[in-house]
């Protein structure tokens, strides 16, 4: 089914974009968009942005304009408020997963600029807080040992740069920690989330929802015999019995993958209740093994998008395998392949959006494969298998777990040690690719996106549950409506 048959037929903004707005300003939009980056400051971009009206334009370009826009004035805002870090990212311009440190060949004209900005934000009061300080400059520190000429010499003044700024580094993270902080997250958290919301708000719907998930694994937990002990700590028993777990070979690899493939194989027929008609190479998917260079490389999960006459496929990490117990896998399904990723992706491929918009808005894609487990479980996919759907609320604790961490240290000022303990009592087992202290580490550096990828999907089921209420057609059409022309900011949203 061609894109334009899919839309005529699934009934969402329905005709393909040359019949809805003249080519040639969709044509001068991306130009205008694809020269933005020569541009130095995000009000100079919106100024270039200033003359396109939407009306003028197909849908898809229509969502590409209105999301930079929106985008470009958060990021305006934001070197109002702090112009510190990396503009949209972090407030840290060095940190353990970034800088010039971490390139094969760092170029010492480009470790200097970082060195003045990381002199210039630490003025403002923005420094990296002390652990992640001293990972960072001795990670740096071994680059300048293995470096040499020009890029050895500016790695080792960075190195020393981090150490003379220790003893004023704060010992916790958070960015409510330093001056304008607090307005700082606020904004963050409305560029990747794609809407305002105070982050007090934000932390508190977060709550609400991790006590329910909380009680309802309780109640799983029980009645698949463990009882005693916290919920996180009763998962981890959970995950240790060994009827559960594949063996570390080839074999039990390759059932892992059997498994999940005849997961997916009970869901095209739940689909056209939820979607209607879907082009054809949303289903044309499956759960593939790795190579074996590809695992002995300990690569991580990772999928193919499928397009028409060509297959999709996601790729799991099973390289721990023992860490994976059957009944974890099923939900994976949901989210990697149907109805999560695999669907979303490829209509947003057929929109093909400007990177930008994907940079404005990052957190629809993981919202809506959150969301999209929702959907399943909602349609009796673990009906009968406690173990399946104890795995399918593991993964929501997660993913709960992980925003309020988030707004947890930014805003509550939380430590270290807290959002460890927290972690361990809410989900008890860390997700597969997330260890535990890497991702509370990622989320020190990186502000407001994990809690932004959990109100997408909160408010992605706030909307799916309104549209419910009004019956199947009414679900349907939200969906469609929601999928067609790719990813927009939660606030486009209708």
């Amino acid at each position: 089914m061609h894109r334009r048959q899919f839309l005529a037929a699934a009934g969402v903004a329905a005709l393909p974009r040359a019949a809805l707005a003249a080519p040639n300003r969709d044509a001068d939009l991306r130009a205008a968009l694809d020269g933005l980056a020569k541009l130095g400051t995000p009000a100079a971009r919106l100024a270039q942005l200033r003359g396109f009206d939407p009306a003028s334009l197909s849908p898809s370009a229509r969502i590409d304009l209105e999301t930079v826009r929106a985008g470009l004035a958060v990021d305006a805002a934001l070197l109002r408020n702090l112009p510190v870090g990396r503009l949209g990212r972090s407030p840290y311009v060095v940190a353990p997963n970034a800088g010039a440190w971490r390139e094969k060949a760092p170029d010492p004209h480009h470790i200097e600029a970082e060195n003045a900005r990381i002199a210039a934000d630490a003025r403002r009061g923005v420094i990296l807080p002390a652990p992640l300080l001293e990972k960072t400059r001795s990670g740096i520190a071994a680059a300048a040992d293995k470096a040499t000429g020009p890029a050895a010499a500016a790695l080792a003044g960075q190195a020393r740069l981090l150490g003379e700024l220790a003893p004023r580094a704060p010992r916790e993270p958070g960015t409510s920690r330093f001056p304008g902080g607090a307005r700082y997250f606020a904004l963050l958290l409305e560029r990747h989330y794609g809407a305002a919301i105070a982050p007090a708000e934000a932390h508190h719907q977060m709550l609400v929802v991790a006590e329910a998930l909380t009680a309802r694994a309780d109640a799983v937990l029980r009645r698949l015999g463990y009882s005693q002990g916290s919920v996180g700590a009763r998962i981890s028993a959970a995950f240790k019995d060994p009827r559960f777990l594949y063996s570390d070979d080839d074999a039990g690899r390759n059932r892992a993958v059997a498994d999940m493939n005849a997961a997916l194989a009970t869901v095209p027929a739940r689909l056209p209740a939820l979607f209607g008609p879907l082009p054809p190479e949303c289903l044309n998917v499956s759960a593939l093994r790795m190579t074996p260079q590809e695992e002995a490389e300990g690569k991580q999960g990772y999928r193919t998008i499928p397009a028409p006459g060509m297959a999709g496929a996601y790729f799991p990490d099973l390289a721990r395998i023992r860490d994976r117990p059957s009944w974890t896998l099923p939900a994976v399904v949901h989210h990697e392949l149907l109805p999560g990723h695999m669907i979303q992706l490829p209509i947003e491929a057929a929109a093909n959006p400007h990177p930008l918009r994907i940079e404005y808005a990052p957190t629809f894609a993981e919202g809506w494969a959150i969301y999209a487990e929702q959907l399943m479980a909602a349609q009796g996919a673990f009906a009968g298998n406690d173990h399946a759907l104890l795995g399918h609320l593991h993964w929501l604790l997660f993913r709960i777990g992980r925003g309020l961490v988030d707004t947890g240290v930014h805003i509550g000022q939380e430590t270290l040690a807290q959002t460890s303990s927290k972690l361990a009592t809410l989900q008890g087992e860390a997700a597969y690719f997330a260890p535990m202290a890497q991702d509370i580490e990622r989320i020190c550096i990186e502000p407001a996106m994990r809690a932004a990828e959990a109100l997408t999907w909160l408010g992605l089921t706030r909307l799916g549950s309104i549209a419910q209420r009004n019956g199947p057609e009414s679900l349907r059409k939200f969906h469609r409506r929601l999928l067609a022309d790719g990813r927009r900011r939660f606030a486009m949203i209708g």
